[in-house]
This record gives C-alpha cells, sequence and structure tokens, in this order.
C-alpha cells in the first residue's frame, strides 16, 4: 500500500515539476510576441519612407525592369530563396507548414534554386524532402539579433550572383530572390507566405511612380540617380527580410505559446486524475487501519 502511494506521490510530484516548465514557457512566449510584434509595427513607417524615395527614383528613371510580368523560365534564372522556420521545437506544426508551402512553389520554379533555411527544425525538414540546401543560419533570440543575420543573409545571397551590382539595383533580370515565411493572423493562428522580392514588381514600380508626394515641399535626388536607387534597394530587401523574420518569430512563439497552453490543460487533467487516485488509495489505507484497531479492540474487549 505504501509502495503504490509512493509512487503516485513521485508522479504527482513530477507533474507538478513539468507544469511549472511549460508556465515558464508559455510566459516567455507570451513576452516574445510582444516585442516582435512591437517591431513590426515599427518598421511600418521606415519602409514607407523607402517606398516614397523608390516613386521619386521611378519617376525620373522609369520602371528598372523593360519587361512584362510573363517571365520566361528557362535554366538561365539564377533562383535563391530563404525560408523562415525554428530552431527550437513544441511550435505544433509551424515548421511543417512553411516547409510544404516552400516545397509546392520551389517545385515549379526552373532549375534548381539555392535555397537558405533559417532554424534546424526546417533546415531538417526540407532535407528531408530532397531539396537542396546552400546554408544554414540560426535563428535570431531577440530583435537585436534580427539585423546581423539579415546582413548575413544579403551578404550570402548576392556574392553567389554572377552580376552583383546587377542585383543590388533590381536590374539583373536573370535573379530571384523569393522569401517563405508564417505571418501572424489573429491569436495563435498564422498563414504561410510567400513573397518575391527580385525582380522588382513591375506593377509596384509603377504604383509608387504614381504616388503623390506627401509633403508640399518637393523631393530632390542629391548624388546620381543609380546610387541613391541602389542604396533604396537595399533598404527595400533589408526592410523586408527584417520583416519577414519578425513576423516568423512572432508566429513561432504564438505557436508555442497556444501549444504550452494545451500542455498545461493536459497537465492539469492528469495532477486531477492523479490526486483522486492518491487520495483514494490513501483513503482506503486509512481505512484499512482502523478496521483493524477496532477489530483489536473487539477482540481484547471480548476476551
Amino acid at each position: 500500500m505504501s509502495n503504490s502511494t509512493a509512487d503516485l506521490r513521485r508522479k504527482i510530484d513530477g507533474a507538478g515539476d513539468l507544469q511549472s516548465v511549460v508556465r515558464t514557457m508559455k510566459a516567455l512566449a507570451a513576452s516574445n510576441i510582444g516585442q516582435y510584434e512591437q517591431s513590426v509595427r515599427s518598421l511600418a513607417d521606415y519602409f514607407s519612407s523607402v517606398e516614397a524615395g523608390l516613386g521619386v527614383c521611378f519617376r525620373e528613371l522609369g520602371p528598372i525592369v523593360k519587361r512584362t510580368e510573363a517571365i520566361q523560365r528557362d535554366s538561365s534564372l539564377e533562383i535563391s530563396a530563404v525560408v523562415f522556420g525554428s530552431d527550437q521545437g513544441l511550435v505544433g506544426r509551424f515548421n511543417d507548414v512553411i516547409a510544404d508551402h516552400a516545397i509546392k512553389i520551389l517545385a515549379d520554379l526552373p532549375g534548381t534554386p539555392r535555397v537558405w533555411a533559417v532554424g534546424a527544425r526546417v533546415n531538417a525538414r526540407l532535407e528531408d524532402a530532397g531539396v537542396p540546401l546552400s546554408g544554414l543560419f540560426a535563428v535570431p533570440n531577440s530583435v537585436g539579433s534580427i539585423t546581423p543575420l539579415i546582413a548575413q543573409i544579403l551578404v550570402e545571397s548576392e556574392s553567389q550572383r554572377a552580376s552583383p551590382a546587377m542585383f543590388e539595383t533590381g536590374r539583373d533580370e536573370t535573379a530571384e530572390l523569393h522569401l517563405f515565411y508564417n505571418r501572424p493572423t489573429s491569436g495563435a493562428v498564422y498563414e504561410p507566405l510567400h513573397q518575391r522580392l527580385l525582380p522588382l514588381d513591375i506593377s509596384w514600380q509603377r504604383e509608387l511612380a504614381r504616388r503623390s508626394w506627401p509633403t508640399k515641399i518637393l523631393p530632390e535626388v542629391l548624388g546620381g540617380t543609380i546610387e541613391t536607387l541602389r542604396s533604396l534597394i537595399r533598404e527595400y530587401l533589408f526592410v523586408s527580410l527584417f520583416r519577414a523574420c519578425a513576423e516568423s518569430l512572432a508566429s513561432e512563439n504564438a505557436s508555442r505559446l497556444a501549444a504550452m497552453q494545451r500542455a498545461d490543460k493536459n497537465i492539469n487533467e492528469l495532477l486531477e486524475d492523479l490526486d483522486g487516485k492518491y487520495h483514494r488509495l490513501r483513503q482506503s489505507g486509512i481505512d484499512e487501519e482502523l478496521f483493524d484497531v477496532i477489530s483489536g479492540f473487539e477482540t481484547l474487549t471480548g476476551s
């Protein structure tokens, strides 16, 4: 009897310790979601400024890609892709969702794209699917760690281009850069997103060129327009990658928070079941001991 109650007590203590870990991870995930969502909101104004500057350059130079959106698909295209996932587990189907989305779209692209994975978990998922990978980046653990990661991605992708200068200005019609990441929608819900950064979308360029300047003071391009355009496109790529990484991290933590909430609920149910068994078993032992005392007393009284 004592061995059984001791065993149940050990299980209850173990479940309680596990619940403490789960609740700590819940609090950490909830805190992380806030900082990543705030960073995305903070980028909005800066991205608007970059778009305004690009619009000025497009008005002066015209669309920098003189072709239609019906891109000729052939083996000469240099295609790069970045897939954002996670390094850690306990995130539900977070990595499976984005990996499946990327695999489906990459299969329709010509040739063999260069693919970089951000996160060991999504890297393993892509490897299992037979996707040839060019590199692996660690997932940032804070907002401050995103900027060095984006710099590494840009350096790595541009270093493997046949014409880096053309790539920087978006004029290289044989170069494409794709992003795959999960974007948060509401609560713990997220959706996989595919974005083609390069070549620059022709309709987007025209739309920016048609936008009116937000103030009465008209802008003036200092220095060469091409140099200004190159700098703005670098900023456009940086902001787009930063936003993709921050939204992916927000989605990851939202998925982890939901997983930890489910785990916390399951542990509560387990603890209720174990507590019930423990108290029933303990009460049964107490009843047996009382019965033995009463039986002994009656025996002594009768004698």
